[in-house]
């Protein structure tokens, strides 16, 4: 590893069969206000290079041009989105990793917002829970109930079947935007609060992650498991503490799953702490 090879964060995208939305997710990269990050990527594509596409070149490029280094790796055979987040995290070297869907479009001020967040209060992780704008019309109160974090984020066992589980209601549909246009939570002014997870757009400290094993366990799960990052959340939200952040500006492209079978979810399978 070289000087020019580090960054304060690292971005790590897995993705399959998706060039389109892929190139989508990378060209709101660009337009971070935040600058100190790489790009690292990972396929499990099987019938053809999506790299070599031209939407997804296209926008390599500019974010090279921008000083963005872009690292591609193609990972298969396929093992499960567990052990293709645990592949994206072994290629990462820097303070703090993101993990982002290949399917999400990115505010500007994210990255900048997660860093700041996630430096004030040394937890685990801060999220960014995506927003689904075709919902923008469809206004849940009963789903919007949120408490926020006005102390120090501090370390929290959510299990299922308790109250604070059922926090993950506030990531349906575009309960998010309602939310902070309700409180005029804007981005020079966000606020972080209690969540059960976060996924699609989440800020890690890389060695707590480590520390927690990473996905590691993707070994003890099938390959079609789906839940790994809701698992790994819930381990650092018990030792480290986690939370949400808000304005989110994360917004989902609202593509149809790659993991079509769900039945098989880890945080039911493997202990949280």
């Amino acid at each position: 590893m070289t000087k020019d090879d580090y960054r304060t964060i690292d971005v790590l995208i897995p993705t399959c069969g998706r060039p389109a939305a892929l190139a989508v997710t990378l060209a709101s990269l660009c337009a971070q206000t935040y600058r100190d990050f790489q790009v690292i990527i990972s396929d499990q594509t099987e019938d053809r290079d999506i790299f070599e596409t031209r939407e997804v070149q296209a926008v390599m490029r500019v974010l090279e041009v921008h000083g963005h280094l872009v690292k591609t790796y193609k990972n298969l055979p396929r093992r499960g989105i567990a052990e293709q987040r645990q592949f994206l995290l072994d290629k990462a070297n820097a303070t703090y990793v993101i993990f982002l869907d290949d399917d999400i479009i990115l505010e500007p001020y994210v990255l900048q917002n997660l860093l700041t967040a996630i430096q004030e209060e040394k937890c685990g992780f801060v999220g960014n829970a995506f927003i689904g704008l075709s919902f923008i019309n469809d206004i849940r109160p009963h789903e919007q109930n949120i408490e926020f974090w006005d102390t120090p984020v501090t370390p929290e066992v959510v299990k299922s079947g308790t109250p604070a589980w059922e926090r993950w209601r506030l990531h349906n549909a575009a309960n998010l935007h309602h939310i902070q246009q309700r409180f005029n939570i804007t981005s020079d002014r966000p606020r972080k609060y209690r969540i059960a997870w976060a996924s699609g757009c989440a800020i890690y400290d890389r060695q707590k992650l480590l520390d927690i094993g990473g996905y590691n366990f993707w070994q003890e799960l099938p390959p079609h498991a789906c839940g790994e990052d809701v698992l790994v959340q819930l381990r650092l939200m018990a030792k480290y503490g986690g939370c949400g952040l808000l304005p989110s500006g994360a917004y989902h492209q609202e593509l149809p799953t790659t993991i079509s079978d769900r039945s098989v979810d880890a945080p039911h399978l493997l202990p949280i702490c």
